[in-house]
């Protein structure tokens, strides 16, 4: 089975770190299928700041609305004025239980755009 590519956003961060950004969807429907539920692979994530001073960005994979210690994917990542950074993965997996939870330090600052590929679990 051939995954498809996927797009997550351009999505503003909010100032709550413990926000919810994205979590694979379940798949429902049939009879006597069971529901399979789907996987992402995030290859790159794009975070912009459309300011003029610098602004933190924090990432974690986990528990929906949790940013545990030893989840971090990146913790307070500075973000240059009026630039952005890439972050490169060959595949980070999130199943339908993972959620990618973050913000910033300074709400609606920067946006986050993310690609990489959806298939069936």
């Amino acid at each position: 089975m051939q995954n498809k590519p996927f797009r997550l956003g351009p999505v503003a961060l909010s100032a709550t770190l413990t926000t919810d950004i994205l979590n694979p969807p379940d798949t429902t429907g049939g009879i006597g299928t069971g529901t399979p539920g789907t996987f992402i692979l995030l290859k790159h994530i794009r975070i912009v700041n459309k300011t003029a001073a610098p602004v933190t960005a924090s990432l974690w994979l986990g528990a929906t609305g949790a940013n545990a210690a030893g989840t971090e994917l990146m913790s307070a990542l500075s973000v240059p004025a009026n630039s952005h950074i890439d972050l490169y993965s060959p595949g980070i997996r999130l199943d339908v239980g993972d959620f990618l939870v973050g913000g910033a330090s300074a709400g609606t600052s920067l946006t986050l755009f993310a690609e990489g590929e959806i298939g069936i679990a």
